[in-house]
């Protein structure tokens, strides 16, 4: 199944944001509540199972000079076996402009036992755009072997390289389990904070090592990397807030 989805936002000249297209095709609908401090908020809604291996899924998302949106999915994405030897697909590409923010906040995709799975994400941002941008990768079902799954995710920040992240697990990524790479974790993510108005926080090492926090060169950019023995706690992990009170933390 082949399916895309266009999200575009513009500055109303009131201070708000308006959503000018917001369309999709199954399994890839999309749809707008009510937003909150003004901001609109679109989900991500899977109208059908998967991605099953040979779906092709792509949604462009742009933020106009001055707007804002916020991003959900109403559910995990959960990524299955399919026709052999067949890959599923999911590129995101966004683009955000001067002044504009994105805040890309879907639930986790699980890589079931079996699936072959590719996850691409595009970001471009204008000097000035502010982005929170959260990825996180489940192995396996309960109780079960992950099937194989990569992450990869690019993001540039007024035309510089600022994050080149790739990740691969399941039987297509030899060690993916050892200490090198998950240390045997099942979940796993990070969470991309680009924010022009304060500067990007001092490396640290938190929750007994399950979390980390790294500037990045090249841009108002900090990335949080966690592990976690499962969802909730690795939600808790990437939920910067909770971090805020521990013992040197700036966060």
């Amino acid at each position: 199944m082949r399916a895309s989805a266009r999200l575009v936002a513009r500055a109303d000249g009131r201070g708000g944001t308006t959503l000018v297209e917001v369309r999709g095709e199954t399994p890839l609908l999309l749809r707008q509540t009510p937003g909150r401090n003004g901001t609109p908020t679109v989900y991500v809604v899977g109208g059908a199972a998967g991605p099953l291996a040979g779906d092709d899924l792509r949604l462009d998302i742009e933020v106009g000079a001055g707007a804002a949106v916020r991003v959900h999915s109403v559910a995990a994405s959960v990524a299955l076996p399919g026709r052999p030897g067949a890959v599923s697909r999911m590129v995101v590409r966004a683009v955000v402009h001067a002044g504009a923010t994105l805040h890309w906040l879907p639930e986790q995709l699980v890589a079931a036992a079996g699936c072959a799975h590719l996850a691409e994400a595009h970001i471009d941002l204008a000097a000035g755009a502010s982005l929170r941008w959260r990825d996180e990768l489940i192995c396996g079902r309960f109780g079960e072997a992950p099937g194989s799954a990569a992450v990869h995710t690019v993001v540039d920040y007024d035309g510089r390289p600022l994050l080149r992240q790739s990740l691969a697990v399941g039987p297509q990524a030899p060690g993916w389990a050892g200490p090198a790479v998950l240390g045997g974790a099942p979940a796993t993510g990070s969470l991309l904070l680009v924010d022009p108005s304060r500067p990007a926080e001092p490396p640290q090492v938190l929750a007994d090592g399950a979390v980390a926090r790294l500037p990045l060169a090249d841009g108002p950019a900090t990335l949080w990397t966690a592990t976690a023995p499962d969802a909730h706690t690795l939600r808790a992990h990437l939920t910067v807030e909770a971090h805020a009170h521990e013992p040197g933390s700036a966060g």
